[in-house]
């Protein structure tokens, strides 16, 4: 990757995002910062400055067209072009789908995969003027499996994943246009936080728990080396495994697992988390409050009990195979 790339990033306030723009900034990139937080975004671009990155912000919302053209402006105007649009612009809900208001459902699913399309309508035009760009996309394992609880992310993501498919076989003939797609298990990020919620207790990453910057590596790697799709986390193959090779086995196990994983035992009032407002800065970090901690005995269960059903999947089909 060339030490002067210039690389946007839609959603670099929190998170993976944020963990992705100083990963970026290390390398030499050049760099245009983008999400709804302009408190959060001068943080993190301070950061990068500190780590001799050249810096804009822009305060965009990948649900309003005008602002995401903004961004592409500024990195034209500022840097001449772009060569890599990272957007991880997302947010989340908790809650059975027939108690997750229908609005916050819809949210969910536009800023995830509209919000998606519209950052993809925005790079690919510039890129097809310029002849050239990568665009990677932040994905999640649960855009190839289903879990309950979390249904409206779930649909983003498996249609983000579809429209990913679809660019890339529209722009197989611009061989200097990638679109990418990296797809984490759990992430010990603020996301889980900040989400909406109407399960009745506070969410949690299941593990196994990756860090950011194992995320962010990642994402440069790609931009150093376009893949298809590049999938972050220890369990992600042998559960989409389980998923696809033994249905039935799954479905029986996913809705005790999320439970005693996904969910924790803290009480939380139903409320509408950062989807339609930007959490407060403080809200915005790197790190959530998760750590991989496999010695504990909840923890190492459910872990053992994914594990331990992948490998009975895998069994079923080497048989059905035979």
């Amino acid at each position: 990757m060339p030490t002067d790339q210039v690389v946007v990033i839609t959603g670099a306030s929190s998170g993976v995002g944020r963990a992705t723009a100083l990963a970026f900034a290390r390398a030499g990139a050049r760099l245009v910062l983008a999400s709804r937080s302009r408190p959060a975004l001068d943080d993190v671009a301070a950061q990068c400055r500190e780590a001799g990155a050249e810096v804009r912000v822009t305060v965009a919302d990948v649900l309003v067209p005008e602002t995401v053209a903004e961004v592409a402006d500024t990195a034209v105007t500022a840097f001449g072009g772009i060569d890599v649009w990272v957007n991880t612009a997302a947010v989340m809900a908790y809650g059975r789908f027939e108690d997750v208001p229908a609005g916050v459902f819809d949210r969910v699913v536009e800023v995830d995969l509209l919000g998606g399309a519209t950052v993809a309508r925005v790079a690919l035009d510039r890129f097809r003027r310029q002849g050239h760009g990568i665009l990677i996309f932040g994905g999640s394992l649960l855009g190839t499996v289903v879990t309950p609880y979390t249904s409206s992310y779930v649909t983003s993501k498996w249609g983000l994943r579809a429209l990913i498919r679809a660019l890339r076989l529209e722009t197989r003939d611009a061989p200097d246009i990638h679109v990418c797609l990296v797809s984490p298990g759990a992430v010990n990020t603020p996301i889980y936080r900040n989400a909406a919620n109407y399960a009745g207790v506070a969410g949690k990453p299941p593990p196994p728990i990756d860090q950011p910057e194992t995320v962010a590596a990642a994402i440069v790697r790609c931009a150093r080396k376009p893949r298809a799709t590049v999938n972050v986390g220890l369990a992600n193959r042998i559960i989409s495994l389980g998923f696809v090779a033994v249905p039935g086995l799954y479905d029986v196990l996913v809705g005790p697992l999320m439970r005693v994983g996904g969910l924790s035992r803290e009480a939380m009032p139903a409320h509408r988390g950062n989807v339609f407002e930007p959490a407060l800065p403080d809200a915005e970090g790197l790190h959530g409050e998760w750590r991989p901690a496999w010695w504990r005995p909840r923890q190492a269960a459910g872990t053992a009990a994914v594990l331990a059903a992948a490998l009975v999947a895998g069994r079923w089909a080497a048989r059905l195979r035979r």
